[in-house]
């Protein structure tokens, strides 16, 4: 087959890339008597999504390496730590998702291509919340 005859399609490029840590918190806006009033712990996955229109050489949107001081970031800020003792806000999975867009846009986006479309923070398996970036 000849390979240089498939057409390549115009569209937008995406990756994503996965980082975890572990942490604790509570969120004492909630009533007593709700678990997560009291102190708990997740082993929290994050999940960054980013796009471009084009790929800077060989082929990425950014290499994936590059991405590497927003998991420092998260070990040495983030990692066993007390969310609701260092975060200025209810340590929610939603506020941490945009706490955690805010951090990467000021500090590593304008060193990389590609633009940040999305944070995702999972607590559980089964539970998560996913900020989406506007305006970029």
């Amino acid at each position: 087959m000849d390979f240089t005859s498939v057409p390549l399609p115009l569209g937008v490029f995406t990756i994503g890339k996965k980082f975890g840590f572990e942490a604790g918190h509570r969120l004492p806006g909630l009533p007593p008597e709700h678990k997560c009033a009291r102190q708990h712990g997740h082993s929290y996955e994050v999940e960054v999504v980013l796009t471009a229109p084009s790929l800077q050489e060989p082929g990425f949107i950014t290499d994936f390496d590059a991405l590497a001081p927003f998991k420092k970031f998260l070990d040495s800020e983030l990692d066993h730590h007390n969310l609701h003792e260092i975060l200025p806000f209810e340590p929610t999975s939603e506020r941490l998702a945009q706490f955690l867009a805010g951090w990467f846009i000021q500090n590593l986006q304008p060193t990389i291509s590609g633009r940040l479309v999305s944070v995702l923070v999972r607590e559980t398996g089964s539970s998560w919340a996913r900020f989406d970036v506007e305006g970029q």
